[in-house]
């Protein structure tokens, strides 16, 4: 145990370059941003006096690397600065945004889960079946279908034809009062204060645009396991396991199912954490407060200080989601432990 803890810690401290290396990077990218901050949020009719003014009250008008000191400084005291375009700390409107996100990400990964696994432990155990070339098909419109597309035809049958689905604004309907934060996540909120009249309105909420974005994240987790399970069951520890006389819920779900998770896993988290950030598309269609629609309209004022907390935001993430996915690794191969690493 104290080994494996000391495994974590070696990775924490590994990441430490990764992350400052985003910090450095994301600095410099946003200042070759096109267009002026100071001019866009000093208005149109500003002259080039209030503009020098609006410059210096952002901290622009300081040479680019006494500028990148006071951010350093500024992040190690927990300041990711103020957005110009809300007017409040980024660090709040991040921490906001971020439950929002978090929420129709994991609530699309576990239905597309449950759904992409099963499926491609059955195809890949009847493969050239009905079973297979459905999955195949879902893995085609998963990576064919943009998410807008997606979100716009559900919204379209749904809501305007047939009139069961919500109104796609928001993370709640006008007729609700949101649950007292605690955790952030609506579901979890309304639960816990035993309110299940907006549990079920936050649900039902949720259901379209976290189908949307189940159906596109659903075709890479299908098609690795698809993939990874056909490979375990052709290995030689299967055969031997078969000639053993083991049954075959045994050998499919002890042995082979088993040894093609880790490549799940890894797909898994990869999906995460690119549709964590990535799914803006869906945030924009059912007007989710989530931290992708957050970034974009701060990209597009050019609001260094929101696009910059962003950034650093999905660095951390990503950090301690790889740290996540080698702790399940040695969870599901002891072989995998961290002594290893």
């Amino acid at each position: 145990m104290a080994g494996r803890w000391t495994a974590v810690g070696l990775r924490i401290a590994q990441s430490v370059p990764v992350v400052l290396g985003v910090v450095v990077i994301s600095f410099l990218l946003t200042r070759a941003l096109p267009g002026d901050p100071a001019v866009q949020f000093a208005g149109a009719a500003a002259t080039p006096e209030s503009i020098e003014q609006v410059r210096a009250s952002l901290g622009l008008d300081k040479p680019l690397l006494q500028q990148f000191l006071i951010y350093c400084g500024d992040l190690l005291q927990g300041d990711l600065g103020q957005s110009v375009s809300t007017g409040r700390p980024v660090a709040e409107e991040l921490a906001s945004r971020l439950p929002a996100s978090l929420e129709l990400t994991l609530t699309a990964l576990i239905l597309s889960c449950a759904i992409a696994i099963p499926l491609g432990v059955l195809a890949a155990t009847r493969p050239g079946s009905w079973v297979d070339q459905l999955c195949r098909l879902l893995v085609t419109a998963g990576v064919s279908l943009p998410t807008f597309f997606t979100g716009i035809v559900l919204i379209y049958v749904f809501y305007y034809l047939l009139g069961i689905a919500p109104s796609p604004l928001g993370r709640l309907d006008f007729i609700y009062l949101e649950p007292d934060p605690v955790t952030g996540f609506f579901l979890v909120d309304s639960a816990l204060m035993g309110d299940w009249e907006t549990w079920l309105g936050t649900l039902k909420q949720l259901i379209l645009p976290a189908i949307t974005l189940a159906l596109f994240t659903l075709a890479p987790i299908a098609r690795m396991t698809r993939a990874a399970m056909l490979a375990a069951l052709s290995a030689d520890y299967i055969r031997t396991a078969r000639a053993a006389g083991l049954g075959r819920g045994k050998v499919l779900y002890g042995y082979a199912f088993r040894n093609a998770l880790l490549p799940v896993v890894t797909t898994l988290g990869m999906v995460f954490s690119f549709v964590l950030g990535a799914n803006v598309l869906v945030e924009k269609v059912f007007a989710w407060p989530g931290i992708g629609s957050y970034a974009v309209e701060a990209l597009v004022v050019s609001d260094y200080a929101a696009v910059q907390g962003f950034v650093l935001c999905m660095a951390l993430l990503f950090v301690l989601l790889n740290l996540a996915i080698d702790l399940a690794y040695s969870v599901i191969d002891p072989r995998f432990g961290t002594e290893a690493k």
